[in-house]
C-alpha cells in the first residue's frame, strides 16, 4: 500500500513537472514562501527494508537543494523572519525557511556543515526527552522488531494475531499496517504500552535509539551557539497532542520550552507539533500554542505559506523533503505550490 501511494505521488509530481504545469501555476499557487521539513540527513543505509526512509535524505541531496535555493529568487530566512514577514505582510520577496524535527545527531554531523558553508539559517525543533535520554522513538522500535523477525505475535482488539514477515514485501506491508493501527489508538498511553511490550518480547531496546541517534544537550548547545541556528520546542515526549487531555497537551508544549530555556539559556519562540498531521494536532492545539505566546507553530500538513497565514501563525503548513522523492524537479514542483494545492483541494490556508 505504501509503495503504491509513493508511485501515485511520484507520478503526479512527474506530470506537473514535465507538462510545465507547475511553472504556469506558480504565480497563482506559489504563495509568499515556504517552510521545509527535514528529519535525518545522513548517507544511504544498506538494506531493502527501511520503512522510515521517508524521514531521511542524503547529504548530497541537501547540497543540491541548497544550490537550487541559491539559484532561485527566494530568501532563505530564519523563523523569526518568517514570523515578521507574515505579521507585517512584507511579501516583497518569496522566502524559504529550513526546519529539522526531533534533534537528531546527523543534523549536527551532516546538515550543519552544508548549511554553515552556505550561510543559510535553519531551525531545529527539539523534543526534550530525547537529549534527556528518556524518549521513545517508537516508530524505529517497530521497524526493528519487524526487521529482525520472520514472524511476530500481537494482541489486536483482544485477539491473538500472528503475522508472517519473512520477506521484504511482507515486512513493508506489516509495518504499514501496524504503524497506522498504532496511530489510530485512542490514547497515547495505549500506543506506548503496546510498543513497549512488543519491543520487550522481541529484545529491542527502545532507549538505545535516543542514545545512538539524538543529540545530547552539549551537542545542541554547540549548534545553538551559532547565530544561524534557531532552537524550537517540539514537546517533551513527542506525543500526538490531540490524543492527550487539554491540560496535558498544554504542559507538553510549555514544559518543553522551559526545559530548553533551562538547558540553553534561550527561551524558544517557535513550536512544531509532533507528527503534525490532522490526527495529531488541530484547532485546540493551535489555540493553546497561541495562548502560550509562541510566535509560530508548524504542522506537517503540506502547503506553501499564503498571505492569509498572517492570521494563522500557529497553524503553518510545511513542505517535506521526503526520502522517497530525492529529485530536484520534485522540489521545484513542491515549491511552486501546485502539487500541495491540488492535494489540499485548493482550500488555501483552511487546509491547515
Amino acid at each position: 500500500m505504501a509503495s503504491l501511494k509513493h508511485t501515485i505521488i511520484r507520478g503526479g509530481l512527474e506530470s506537473l513537472f514535465f507538462s510545465g504545469a507547475h511553472f504556469a501555476l506558480k504565480p497563482f499557487l506559489g504563495g509568499v514562501g515556504a517552510i521545509l521539513t527535514l528529519h535525518h540527513v545522513r548517507p544511504p543505509r544498506p538494506g531493502r527494508f527501511q520503512p522510515n526512509r521517508i524521514l531521511e535524505i542524503t547529504p548530497r541531496f541537501l547540497t543540491r537543494v541548497v544550490k537550487l535555493l541559491r539559484r532561485s529568487r527566494v530568501d532563505v530566512v530564519s523563523l523569526d523572519e518568517v514570523a515578521r514577514c507574515l505579521r507585517e505582510r512584507d511579501f516583497r520577496r518569496r522566502f524559504v525557511a529550513l526546519t529539522f524535527d526531533d534533534g537528531y545527531r546527523d543534523t549536527l554531523q551532516h546538515a550543519y556543515p552544508i548549511l554553515k558553508e552556505a550561510e543559510m539559517p535553519f531551525a531545529v525543533y527539539v523534543a526534550t526527552s530525547f537529549p534527556d535520554r528518556l524518549g521513545e522513538l517508537w516508530w524505529l522500535a517497530l521497524e526493528a522488531v519487524i526487521a529482525k523477525n520472520e514472524r511476530i505475535g500481537l494482541v489486536i482488539e483482544r485477539e491473538n494475531r500472528t503475522f508472517d514477515c519473512s520477506t521484504v514485501a511482507e515486512k513493508r506491508a506489516l509495518f504499514d499496517e501496524l504503524y497506522w493501527w498504532l496511530r489510530s489508538r485512542p490514547t497515547e498511553t495505549e500506543l506506548r504500552y503496546i510498543v513497549r511490550n512488543l519491543a520487550a518480547c522481541y529484545a529491542v531496546d527502545i532507549a538505545a535509539f535516543c542514545a545512538e541517534l539524538c543529540m545530547d544537550w552539549r551537542e545542541i548547545a554547540a549548534l545553538a551557539a551559532d547565530p544561524l541556528v534557531t532552537i524550537g520546542a517540539h514537546t517533551v515526549n513527542h506525543p500526538m497532542l490531540s490524543k492527550l487531555p487539554e491540560k496535558t497537551a498544554r504542559t507538553e508544549m510549555d514544559l518543553s520550552r522551559a526545559v530548553i530555556e533551562a538547558a540553553l539559556g534561550v527561551r524558544p519562540a517557535h513550536l512544531a507539533y509532533p507528527f503534525g498531521d490532522q490526527a495529531a494536532a488541530g484547532a485546540r492545539e493551535f489555540a493553546i500554542a497561541e495562548e502560550l505566546g509562541f510566535a509560530t507553530a508548524v504542522t506537517t500538513r503540506p502547503g506553501v505559506l499564503l498571505r492569509g497565514h498572517a492570521t494563522h501563525l500557529t497553524a503553518l503548513p510545511r513542505i517535506s523533503l521526503n526520502g522517497e522523492y530525492q529529485q530536484l524537479r520534485y522540489v521545484r514542483v513542491l515549491l511552486s505550490g501546485s502539487a500541495t494545492a491540488m492535494w489540499n483541494g485548493f482550500r488555501g490556508k483552511e487546509a491547515a
